[in-house]
């Protein structure tokens, strides 16, 4: 019988989940449901990294096994306002139009919470991404995928809003919602058993 992982990932994600077994490490998911509107005058980079953190330890506050438990949360900042997950289809239309053209910021925090020292290590991380001029049409046809509604900034770069983006700068993986690089640098720094 396999060992119980040590590493759960607090996310439903199913990209964080990819990210993660692509690089080989064995975990399980024990997704934590809480609330992600920002605080009054919250700016992004606290936002997501409070997020993340509540993540790691609301799960580990719910499950009775896993040892260091990895919160996430992934958003996209324009000029400064945060874009979350749109609530429905005229919200992610309003979303795609107002990137359309732009740079824009995207930001995933994680957090690493050790249940044995009560120790948790935050990290957030910044790309840029621009994106081409997009016409109604296509912003209309990817909405009618169905697809922006549970993507932060209502779009998804490893799917079919590939095409929207002209350049990347930093890292890819986190535009999909894990830094995975710097991840697995901490994960190694707080001596996590890796593969």
């Amino acid at each position: 019988m396999t060992p119980e992982p040590l590493i759960v990932l607090a996310s439903a994600s199913p990209r964080r989940s990819e990210l993660l077994e692509l690089a080989g490490i064995n975990f399980r998911t024990a997704p934590a449901d809480i609330p992600e509107e920002p605080l009054p005058g919250e700016e992004a980079v606290p936002h997501a990294l409070r997020l993340a953190e509540e993540k790691a330890r609301t799960a580990a506050g719910r499950e009775a096994t896993g040892r260091w438990f990895i919160g996430a949360d992934t958003i996209v900042v324009l000029d400064g306002r945060i874009m979350g997950k749109p609530v429905d289809d005229q919200d992610a239309y309003r979303m795609l139009a107002d990137l359309s053209g732009k740079t824009h910021q995207v930001v995933t925090a994680y957090a690493v919470y050790d249940r044995q020292t009560g120790s948790c290590v935050t990290e957030a991380i910044q790309t840029g991404v621009r994106f081409k001029q997009l016409t109604d049409h296509e912003i209309n046809a990817y909405i009618g995928t169905g697809c922006p509604l549970d993507k932060a900034g209502a779009y998804a770069i490893q799917g079919g809003a590939a095409h929207f983006v002209r350049e990347i700068h930093g890292s890819y993986t986190n535009v999909v919602g894990l830094p995975t690089c710097e991840l697995i640098e901490t994960l190694h720094r707080l001596g996590v058993p890796l593969p």
